[in-house]
């Protein structure tokens, strides 16, 4: 069994805070937990700017071998990343244990993309003195890092989008030292993989400022750590209420920062009248498990259908029903999600034009399913139905025909993805909707459901506000990566001056 120091990692020193809290395990021992501030803050940003003069400048080379480092150390600490993983969430190991290889996967990933350079967006317009009436100087463009980056571990992903992350992987990749606030929810979890972190830079012979855990559950650290002059940019995953709030804060810095916030969505998923006839019960049942899945945690979750009413309808809400029902009582991450979504389920109940099909109980830390129906014509009057019930909660939503199911696409905001369940009779209606839902979403897909986000070249996870705080940019794949660099030009620079990656152009 893995026992917590509850301390923070600064610049490779374990250290503690004069505050702490405890820890909320769903079982085993609470934990006593340093609660970093300002002190910890301006420690860990000012090893960073140090590190960031030579990890930033490091070869591509160096810094795939790190992440490389870093999932082996953390594969070397499986079993205990998974015992205290399921102690501190109430996730199943097995999800813990493919959430550990998605985590070691990325690392890999972009191990591999930085050394292939092409991120690198390198460009060359060779000198023309000759040229008239004005001559050409020699120019080159390439991605530079951007300096430190701040990351915000998530409470649904303790793995993947937290300590050790795709925000922290993307930022390493790209050539940044990273500060992370440890999630409360999870602080033992943060050290065992900020231990593996600290191990690989050991291995490696970076820099120790080139990564930090600060733990804490305060809304101070937080503050603090946007704030830090030295900080360049910021990755985050999580509600919308927080991801505003420290997304103002970015934008009211003397030096604005960008603020790169994945703040979830509702997900849509529009079924239309082919996919609907040919196999409705397959996907109410499909719906159901992607709704229900880690207690419908995930910012992917598809928590709306969109279907014409009649017959097909009334038989896929019951389909759905009946799944729905056959799901018991599941713990949620946190007390505070549990209540959320608690009282998530009271606003849509109480809200008008909206009907309960399927309503349990849900007490303390347990969640179970909700299902709610509502028209076409209810749903566009009430805004509210379209914001974000983090949890299994679904919402069917019985259209009249095909304009007010364009109408609805139109009224949404913006999502992470956005779904088509068609048959090839539905080509024309899917046509209709297609340039309404690209304008939405990060992500289209058909005859499928979202939740699965497959770490790849091509991912785009994000979307339009409130999906997302910067709709150009996505928090999955290699091209998150591209967040933390910007382009610096380079004008008649001689050659021994350039970046390594700049040098033989010519």
């Amino acid at each position: 069994m893995y026992s917590p120091t509850g301390k923070h990692l600064i610049a490779g020193t374990w250290t503690g805070s004069e505050s702490t809290f405890t820890s909320q395990p769903v079982e085993g021992p609470a934990a006593v937990v340093a609660n970093g501030g300002a002190a910890e803050v301006a420690a860990a940003c000012a090893a960073a700017e140090e590190a960031f003069e030579t990890y930033g400048y490091g070869s591509r080379e160096s810094r795939a071998a790190f992440l490389e480092a870093i999932a082996d150390e953390i594969e070397a600490r499986g079993a205990q990343i998974t015992d205290i993983g399921t102690r501190e969430t109430g996730l199943p190991a097995a999800r813990l244990e493919g959430e550990r290889g998605r985590t070691t996967g990325q690392l890999r990933l972009f191990a591999a993309h930085i050394r292939e350079g092409a991120y690198l967006d390198v460009r060359h317009d060779p000198a023309l003195p000759e040229r008239a009436p004005l001559p050409r100087p020699d120019l080159k463009m390439i991605q530079r890092p951007i300096g430190p980056v701040a990351v915000f571990g998530a409470s649904n992903f303790p793995l993947a989008f937290s300590t050790a992350g795709g925000d922290t992987a993307s930022a390493l990749a790209a050539g940044c030292p990273v500060v992370v606030k440890g999630h409360p929810a999870h602080p033992g979890t943060g050290e065992i993989v900020a231990e593996a972190i600290a191990a690989a830079i050991a291995a490696c012979g970076l820099h120790p400022g080139v990564f930090s855990l600060i733990q804490g559950n305060t809304n101070d650290l937080g503050a603090a750590l946007v704030q830090h002059p030295l900080i360049r940019a910021v990755g985050f995953t999580g509600s919308l209420g927080a991801g505003r709030a420290l997304f103002d804060l970015c934008a009211a810095r003397p030096e604005p920062i960008p603020f790169f916030g994945e703040l979830g969505s509702v997900n849509p998923v529009f079924l239309l009248p082919g996919a609907l006839a040919a196999r409705g019960e397959d996907i109410a049942k499909g719906w159901a498990g992607s709704l229900t899945m880690g207690v419908g945690q995930f910012c992917t979750n598809p928590g709306i259908v969109v279907v014409e009413r009649g017959e097909g309808a009334t038989a896929f809400l019951e389909a759905a029903r009946a799944a729905l029902a056959e799901v018991g009582p599941q713990v949620m991450l946190t007390e505070g999600i549990a209540q959320a979504y608690r009282a998530g389920r009271s606003r849509v109940a109480a809200t008008s034009g909206v009907r309960e099909v399927l309503t349990t109980t849900c007490d303390l830390r347990h969640a179970t399913p909700y299902l709610f129906a509502t028209t076409g014509a209810e749903w566009l009057a009430n805004d509210t139905l379209g914001e974000e019930v983090f949890g299994p909660l679904g919402m069917v939503v019985e259209v009249s025909g095909a304009e007010e199911m364009l109408a609805v696409a139109r009224a949404l905001q913006g999502q992470l993805t956005c779904t088509l369940q068609m048959e090839p009779e539905d080509t024309p209606r899917a046509a209709q909707l297609m340039p309404v839902l690209e304008r939405k979403a990060g992500r289209v897909l058909a005859n499928g459901f979202p939740t699965g986000v497959e770490v790849a070249d091509a991912m785009v996870h994000g979307g339009p506000y409130p999906a997302s705080t910067n709709f150009g940019a996505t928090s999955v794949g290699t091209l998150a990566i591209r967040r933390f660099l910007r382009p610096v030009c380079y004008q008649n620079i001689p050659e021994a001056l350039l970046p390594e990656d700049l040098k033989g152009l010519g």
